[in-house]
């Protein structure tokens, strides 16, 4: 059974254009690493959408179109605990004034792993590839949960771009924590290949299988992987 059992998203926009170095300093050299001592915090990386992702987005819903980056954590157990030390931990670092005020999550909590998919010509386990190196993510957000997400994993993972698939959704478990994200279901494809280049066939694949008429998407684009002290994408005249 694999150790990871939730996934924390935030999909953040950054208030002020000309404090995107900033708060990349903050959270990658600062926020991140103070998470890893939690006992359930198993991993983290945090992806850029940058102005050509934003561009490459095939739906991209008044809630979440601000946004400039997506955080995900990957906890196991001790779950419960983990979230209320995750929580604990914020409030703290804030009043010790260690929290970037520029800010502002527009889909934030905890979401139940529900699928785990590796491509065969990777090699690794399907729990095995959030820690493989990627170039980047395309992430797919919709409204409600049911059947057929596990059917568009499979066609993602099919992708020559893609890695693997997992697929998270939001769980009654949490419902009465301070997160509040809705009835949700997040697609996260990890790359082999430059998310832009990604995008056009992975794009394709949300068109056909998603019906915005009967079950929104509110997010569907890539994310590149960010490399740290290379945060040049939102300065002026880049």
């Amino acid at each position: 059974m694999a150790k990871v059992r939730i996934g924390f998203f935030s999909f953040t926009e950054v208030t002020d254009p000309a404090e995107h170095r900033s708060y990349n300093e903050w959270h990658q050299l600062d926020h991140m690493p103070e998470q890893y001592p939690l006992a359930g915090v198993v991993y983290g990386q945090r992806w850029v959408s940058t102005p050509a992702c934003r561009r490459a987005r095939v739906f991209d819903s008044a809630e979440l179109a601000p946004i400039h980056y997506m955080t995900l954590y990957l906890m196991g157990e001790p779950v419960d605990s983990t979230l209320e030390e995750f929580e604990a931990l914020g409030v703290r670092l804030r009043a010790d004034g260690r929290f970037h005020e520029h800010r502002r999550s527009r889909l934030s909590g905890p979401f139940a792993v529900t699928g785990m998919l590796a491509a065969p010509r990777v090699l690794v386990s399907p729990a095995a590839v959030p820690y493989r190196p990627n170039r980047g993510v395309y992430v797919v957000v919709r409204d409600g949960v049911d059947d057929t997400d596990a059917a568009h994993a499979e066609a993602f993972v099919a992708a020559e771009s893609v890695a693997g698939v997992w697929t998270f959704a939001t769980d009654e478990r949490f419902e009465g924590l301070v997160w509040h994200p809705g009835v949700r279901t997040i697609t996260v494809c990890y790359l082999d290949a430059d998310p832009l280049e990604a995008a056009f066939e992975l794009g394709r694949l949300v068109r056909a299988t998603v019906d915005p008429r009967r079950r929104p998407a509110l997010f569907a684009g890539p994310l590149e992987t960010i490399t740290p002290w290379r945060w040049d994408w939102f300065d002026e005249g880049s």
